[in-house]
């Protein structure tokens, strides 16, 4: 059995606006970071798909997981049981379904258990994730979050 300790974060520039992720993973000695930046976007949503692309980075299914965040949004809704009864609901009324979807479907694939951790302290592997969050959201090629702009675009509808 594998033990992972990750660590992620998001981050969004005027919210919404620009954003990022960034992700620190590490098993025994290796260490490895992956981070991406988005034109449009929010900070919880960045929150949610770091550690949607943390777990979907994991080679073998079964592993037991830490993921450390400082996002409550995300610690929340998982520890609490919440995000199960919103899938129940088809998430009528929640933000971010696309990613609660996506995120259920690898949340189950492994042992996972949520740390909060306070943003921008002491703990040094969460501030590289802001690092890298932040350098991210200010690249040059940034991507375009689908989920995000058909959120925007279906609530102009009514």
């Amino acid at each position: 059995m594998h033990k992972i300790v990750i660590y992620t974060d998001g981050a969004a520039s005027g919210n919404p606006g620009p954003g990022g992720y960034g992700i620190v993973l590490i098993s025994g000695k290796h260490r490895k970071e992956l981070s991406e930046g988005y034109k449009h976007t929010t900070n919880n949503r960045m929150e949610l798909l770091a550690v949607i692309v943390a777990l979907e980075s994991l080679k073998q299914e079964g592993s037991d997981v830490t993921v450390y965040t400082d996002s409550k949004y995300v610690v929340d809704a998982v520890e609490k049981k919440w995000v199960f009864n919103w899938a129940v609901k088809n998430f009528k009324k929640k933000k971010n379904p696309d990613l609660w979807k996506r995120f259920l479907k690898i949340y189950p694939k492994h042992n996972v258990k949520f740390v909060w951790v306070k943003g921008h302290a002491d703990t040094a592997e969460n501030n590289r994730c802001d690092e890298l969050a932040v350098q991210a959201s200010q690249k040059y090629n940034l991507l375009t979050d689908k989920g995000y702009e058909e959120q925007i675009d279906s609530s102009k509808l009514f």
